[in-house]
């Protein structure tokens, strides 16, 4: 277990560029899966996750050629059928969350494919019937294998996937994604109504639609695709990040620092910026960057009636859930109180009793809802001995330490290394002392 060892307290400067958006890259890397000709994608981060998803293609008979850093191209025109049956290929996709991805477009292309119960973050239950739900609307059967631990999907022989009007159970990204790519062969229209709409699904789109794919309500909460025989080749490029360029500007904030973030594709970030600033962080769009100035006080807004302000996820255009952990870091630092509610994932906000024995203030409500009242920088943070529970609040705790007073030791860092790539090199290049052990 490798771990981050931080000295606090240092000011950031300087320019930094995001990486491309992992959750995008997981969508349109296993999109690859649905055509036999070369798909070319560019602004591949290169973080844990992708290359274990990378891997797993490989496995499957996939050619994968590195071109440069981030610029790959796909060619799965010999799938191995009876590795993508085997116990080595559900053990491996059980402990990738973003393996889900892979069975609509093995289900669509091959007609079976095994759904083992995804691994990745600890942050409470993460279901997956909307996924088989999808795939059964589509006439897909389902059955447990106990051997395996898996649900095991399949075509009955003699039949095709079906395209049919769904009403989603939720607006699930990765939900709406892999339905999306099962669609696309099915025989006749498709329509996924309560689709999740976020960048990375309208990107997903994107390609889908450049590979020959007929889909309408890109953007949308009502996607109608009406299904081809056979997909061709592509190029796609990814969009930067819009978690790390919270992050950046987190960081920014929490460090009292001035820096610049490039090429974030602003128009993509929607409603990001303006949280930020009703934590009273100044922005400054300056082309597609992103300018943070320093401050010497954050004042939190209120609501218009004067009730404390709140912070919560929402499916696109509302806020990411992937950012509140962030936020509420950069709060415990700001002048004034905030409500943060994490309606999303039961048990990410537990990472904040790390945070309350560095010194914030912070009253957990319950599984969802913190209350986080702010120092307003009169009281720094202390240092302390942190473990990674998953990503995003890996981020916040290496985010609270960079600000603290002392020298800070974060363990199970491979959590942060599964969503952000070389974060200490990156934040070391503006001023950050961040050594890895």
């Amino acid at each position: 277990m490798s771990s981050f060892v931080i000295e606090g307290g240092r000011k950031l400067s300087g320019t930094i560029r995001p990486q491309g958006a992992k959750n995008e890259a997981l969508e349109v890397i296993s999109a690859v899966l649905l055509t036999s000709e070369e798909v070319t994608i560019c602004n591949i981060p290169e973080i844990l996750d992708v290359r274990n998803l990378i891997l797993l293609l490989e496995g499957m008979g996939v050619k994968v050629t590195r071109h440069e850093k981030g610029k790959y191209t796909f060619k799965a025109d010999s799938i191995d059928t009876s590795y993508i049956e085997s116990d080595d290929f559900v053990r491996k996709c059980a402990s990738l969350r973003g393996s889900v991805m892979v069975v609509g477009p093995l289900l669509a292309r091959f007609g079976h494919a095994y759904f083992p119960k995804p691994g990745g973050d600890k942050i409470g239950r993460r279901r997956v019937d909307t996924h088989i739900q999808g795939m059964m609307n589509l006439g897909a059967s389902m059955e447990y294998d106990n051997s395996k631990s898996a649900f095991f999907l399949q075509v009955p022989q003699g039949k095709c996937l079906e395209g049919k009007y769904m009403l989603l159970d939720e607006a699930s990204v990765t939900g709406t994604a892999n339905i999306l790519m099962a669609s696309v062969l099915a025989k006749g229209e498709t329509t996924i109504y309560n689709a999740a709409c976020e960048p990375y699904l309208q990107q997903l789109s994107k390609l889908l639609i450049a590979m020959g794919a007929n889909i309408e309500g890109v953007g949308s909460n009502m996607l109608k695709v009406k299904g081809v025989e056979s997909l061709h080749g592509a190029s796609h490029v990814i969009l930067p990040d819009m978690i790390e360029v919270g992050s950046f500007i987190a960081m920014a904030a929490l460090t009292q620092s001035t820096i610049t973030i490039k090429d974030v594709s602003y128009e993509n970030l929607g409603i990001i910026p303006d949280c930020f600033r009703r934590l009273g962080i100044k922005l400054e769009q300056r082309g597609d960057d992103i300018f943070v100035p320093e401050q010497e006080s954050y004042v939190i807004d209120s609501f218009l009636d004067g009730s404390i302000l709140t912070l919560a996820d929402a499916p696109w255009p509302g806020l990411s859930p992937d950012l509140l952990s962030v936020m509420l870091v950069v709060a415990t630092q700001c002048k004034g109180s905030v409500l943060i509610h994490q309606k999303m994932f039961e048990s990410r906000l537990f990472f904040v009793d790390r945070l309350i024995d560095m010194g914030a203030q912070i009253i957990l409500c319950d599984p969802h809802r913190a209350v986080v009242i702010g120092h307003d920088h009169a009281f720094r943070l202390r240092a302390g001995r942190m473990l990674s529970p998953d990503i995003r609040a890996g981020i916040a705790l290496l985010i609270a330490a960079m600000s603290a007073s002392g020298t800070s030791i974060i363990s199970n860092i491979e959590q942060i290394d599964r969503g952000y790539e070389d974060i200490d090199i990156r934040l070391n290049a503006l001023g950050a002392n961040i050594t890895r052990q």
